[in-house]
Formats: C-alpha cells, structure tokens, sequence
C-alpha cells in the first residue's frame, strides 16, 4: 500500500475520532443504547457502552473499507 494512502486513512481516522471527542456528549443515543451494561449501587457504579463500543466499531470499518477500495 502506498504511503501516501496510509496518511490520509490515518487522518480521516484522527479526524473522526477528534469530532466524535469533542461532539460526542451531544449526540443523545450514543452511551445509552440498549445493550450498554450500567450498575449501579449506594456507593458503587459501573458503566460499560457495549453496544456503543460495537456501532462505533462498525462504522470505523466501514469507512475504512470504503477508503480501501
């Protein structure tokens, strides 16, 4: 793979991160979608986005793989 490919895939990936960091509590489903494990008890609490984990997952892989072809 050319190098100059390998910047710009990194870029866009950087890029996206940095927006869905910098917007990404105002996006309202994104943390409370069905599936995300959240526990909470008097003095303990407990979050793991799962399913959040997984859409963000597959949407990198798709704009990775639409950048691949």
């Amino acid at each position: 793979m050319n190098p100059g490919k390998i910047l710009i895939i990194a870029g866009v990936v950087l890029i996206i991160a940095g927006i869905i960091v910098t917007f990404g509590w105002r996006i309202p489903f994104l943390g409370r979608l069905p599936g995300d494990i959240r526990i909470e008890r008097d003095h303990f609490s407990v979050y793991f986005p799962l399913t959040s984990c997984i859409l963000i997952s597959l949407l990198l892989s798709l704009v990775i793989w639409i950048f691949r072809r």
